[in-house]
Formats: structure tokens, sequence, C-alpha cells
């Protein structure tokens, strides 16, 4: 599996492309700025590119507009966004225009080595990836706009917001499979959303419901 990584700090950038490289990755570019990126992701054609969203010259959102450059022009890419900071506008931009191949994790979640590297491996396949922590952000904020919904849809509906299965919200929830489908079932019909056998569109109604409210 091909990556790119995008970092400014040269120390980061190192410790992620040897962490990668470790696990069977093939780093075949790396990267300081937005710029250099899309040099990089043309010239290699990579699975994924993890991406620092606050790169040089301005350290705003220059890793933001690269990530969306290479959404619009090389789709079949993935990317992998890392941000400092919970900042749900960089989610919500990202993910407007389709949740296939798309993650956004906080930088902390790198010390968890093996989520890391899960979350790599799922966006370059077409998944979809997202901080649990941005999402009980979102979901904490719309709470009280999610009416009809029990607490333990709510929970539900986080895992789904993550881009996690069925059976995988069952094992993390400790509740059967057949539980978890009635919830799902239950809160799509709620929030008036079609049911999709596919994860990413699940995720992606979640989200464009959130960013509506």
């Amino acid at each position: 599996m091909r990556v790119v990584i995008a970092e400014d700090c040269a120390l980061l950038r190192a410790a992620e492309t040897r962490l990668l490289e470790h696990a069977g990755f093939d780093v075949v570019g790396q990267a300081g700025d937005g710029e250099e990126l899309l040099r990089k992701v043309r010239a290699h054609r990579p699975d994924v590119a993890i991406v620092d969203i606050r790169m040089p010259p301005h350290q705003l959102d220059e890793g933001l507009r690269a990530a969306r450059a290479i959404r619009a022009e090389l789709p079949s890419i993935g990317v992998l966004l890392l941000s400092q900071h919970v900042e749900e506008r960089f989610a919500t931009e990202l993910l407007e225009h389709g949740a296939a191949g798309v993650g956004y994790l906080l930088k902390d979640r790198v010390t968890d080595i093996a989520g890391f590297l899960d979350a790599v491996r799922q966006v370059a396949e077409g998944g979809s990836v997202l901080d649990p922590e941005v999402v009980d952000h979102m979901l904490g904020r719309h709470r009280r706009r999610l009416p009809g919904l029990t607490d333990r849809d709510l929970e539900v509906l986080a895992q789904i917001a993550a881009g996690a299965s069925n059976h995988a919200i069952a094992a993390r929830l400790f509740l059967s499979p057949r539980t978890i489908e009635r919830h799902v079932t239950a809160i799509l019909d709620t929030l008036g959303i079609s049911a999709s056998p596919h994860t990413h569109r699940r995720v992606l109604a979640v989200l464009a419901y959130l960013h509506a409210s």
C-alpha cells in the first residue's frame, strides 16, 4: 500500500514514515507544504495521502485545501487528515462531496499505533474514519436537536458517524448485531435518512444532517 505524507514538522514526518514502513506500507513521497504535497501525489499516485491540516506558509488550512484538490482531481486516492485540535468545520468541508476514502483524526491518535494503521488502511481501501472526539463534539452540540432518539440510539449514532459497521458497534457496546440493526433502523427512520448497506453513506448522511441543523 503506497502512502504520501504531508507534515511540516520534519521529526513528526520521519516518525510517521518509520511507523508506516515498519508496518509494511510503502512511503513513496514526503511533503512539507500543500504545493509539494500536490506535486508528490500527482507524481506517485499513492493509495492514500496523510495530510496535516495546518501547514506553511500561513499555518491555517493549507493541508485541507490541498486535500480537497486531491479529492477533486484524483478521487480514487484516499485522504487522511490530521489535526492538532477538534475542528468540526474541516471535517464537514472535506466530507461535503462524499465520505468514501476520507478520514479525520486528531494527531494524538498516532500514538495508538494499531488504531492509526487501521485508519490508514480503511481510508486507502475506500472506507471512512472519524475521530471519536470529533464525533462526540458534533453530536454533543446538536444533541438537543435530535428529538425522538434514546440515549442508546445516540451512542449507536456516534459509532455510525465514526464509520463503524453494525458488527463493530455490537462488539463495542456489548450488544447483539440484531439489536444494533434495530437501533440503526430507528435512527435512520427518525432522521428521515434512507438506509444504505454502505458504511460511508451512513457517515455522510449523519454528517449532512448535523451540518444542516
